[in-house]
């Protein structure tokens, strides 16, 4: 039986991204069967007279189609049975492997000790309605007034009743989707965001957009056309840093995207998980359109992982749906753990912790201008990571693996992709998940492989 082989008379610019899709029409029309394997990239590179990187770029864009998986060492097969998406990050920390594919806040020792001393005043202090009470509406009004106070640091005037405490961000971002965007309807986000939309935009029945973005954010212009020619119903945005690209949108884009928002009257998602962490941000979007923006943040990147709590602020508008979705998917957020972040927020102890991580990640943005000042890296000062665009020599799929053989794990960057437009392979590298001296280590990895030229690994048989 002769394999298909794609036209090479048919390919258009970019090549890549043609063959990609004459891949991608003969696996949907039965000519790549389930489980085909592929030729090499070097054997169908030479083939169709292309270069090799070419050749890898098209299969990457496969992968992330999940309509093929490669496997070291094994080759490139055609995937048709469905796949769940795979996350950036290991699932679960391996041998000595120096992980720096998770986004985590610095911690030590004392951070550890706080949550334990919490905990033991906790059981002194805890109320009975946290305890047993099923009612939000009699375990949290306490609460809602301390959230009060909170977002004020970060920047937000807000009534305790548009406030809803969720188990952490993710919670917040889906009850927040599910109450603006009904199943059917669009909604527009960066081109590299956050990756959890793809699934979750599939699990809930709504169209992502990915748009395109610059050094600034998603290009306003780009929302506005979106907006015309599609049932776009909000706009999910990170303006903050904590965006894959580490970019700290200006507040002049923020007015810009805003304006837009208002024109088409859509509502906006803010997602900022780092709050008052980052010290330069220009004030919130929430504050520039109140009306229309449901504003999150949470506690769990910028003080103790374990503190698994945030806010959700939602305009009248949006109000009573919030509340009613929050309720049939989560019910409530864990009373317990609402409990240490009141009293951290009104004891202090949270401030204190942000002021301690910012310290911390401004000394890992030293070592990170150390090893890589040469390199095209994006970040911020107060960034939990960087974003690493990789030259023409390199794939994703081979750097990274590269980068794992050598004992470190980085996040690959086709993993925040939410659109199908022209890619340039990218990184992401996570600055606050492991130890200083093994940051150095890692990055060490990073550096020699940028440097190095990129070869096949050659595998014992």
């Amino acid at each position: 039986m002769t394999i298909w082989r794609p036209d090479p008379t048919l390919l258009k610019r970019p090549a890549y991204l043609s063959l990609a899709e004459q891949f991608a029409r003969a696996i949907h029309d039965g000519q790549l069967p389930n489980a085909t394997r592929l030729p090499t990239h070097r054997k169908l590179a030479y083939e169709l007279g292309l270069s090799v990187q070419t050749v890898s770029r098209a299969y990457e864009e496969l992968i992330r189609r999940g309509l093929i998986s490669g496997e070291i060492g094994r080759g490139s097969f055609v995937q048709t049975v469905r796949r769940e998406v795979e996350p950036p990050y290991l699932p679960e920390r391996l041998g000595e492997l120096i992980d720096l594919s998770i986004l985590k806040p610095v911690c030590e020792p004392m951070h550890l000790d706080r949550l334990k001393q919490a905990l033991t005043w906790l059981g002194e202090h805890l109320p009975s309605s946290s305890g047993l009470s099923f009612r939000p509406n009699v375990v949290f009004p306490r609460h809602r007034a301390i959230a009060v106070d909170w977002l004020k640091v970060c920047g937000i005037t807000a009534s305790p009743q548009n406030i809803s405490l969720t188990n952490g961000a993710t919670a917040a971002m889906t009850v927040a989707l599910m109450s603006v965007a009904p199943p059917g309807s669009s909604v527009a986000t960066e081109a590299i965001g956050h990756h959890t939309l793809v699934p979750l935009a599939s699990y809930l029945g709504f169209n992502l957009h990915g748009l395109p973005i610059d050094s600034d954010g998603i290009i306003p212009d780009a929302l506005d056309e979106a907006c015309r020619v599609s049932d776009i119903r909000a706009v999910f945005i990170q303006p903050s840093v904590i965006n894959p690209t580490a970019t700290l949108m200006s507040e002049a884009r923020r007015a810009a995207l805003v304006e837009v928002a208002r024109k088409h009257d859509i509502a906006i998602i803010e997602s900022d998980v780092l709050g008052p962490l980052v010290s330069d941000r220009p004030v919130p979007i929430a504050c520039m359109a109140p009306e229309r923006t449901l504003y999150l943040t949470s506690f769990t990147k910028i003080t103790v992982p374990g503190l698994r709590i945030g806010y959700l602020l939602a305009p009248d508008r949006y109000a009573a749906a919030v509340a009613n979705r929050h309720l049939v998917s989560n019910w409530m957020a864990t009373p317990i753990i609402a409990e240490i972040a009141s009293k951290w927020v009104t004891d202090g102890t949270a401030m204190e912790l942000v002021n301690w991580q910012r310290n911390a990640l401004r000394r890992r943005q030293v070592i990170v201008a150390e090893i890589l000042g040469g390199s095209r890296v994006r970040t911020h000062p107060n960034a939990l990571h960087l974003w690493l665009p990789l030259s023409e020599n390199h794939t994703e799929e081979g750097f990274v693996a590269q980068a794992r053989l050598q004992g470190v794990a980085i996040a690959p960057g086709a993993s925040f992709r939410t659109s199908d437009a022209p890619w340039q392979p990218a990184v992401r590298v996570s600055l606050g998940s492991t130890t200083e001296a093994e940051l150095r280590t890692g990055l060490g990895v990073v550096a020699r492989l940028l440097l190095g030229k990129p070869e096949y690994l050659l595998l014992a048989i």
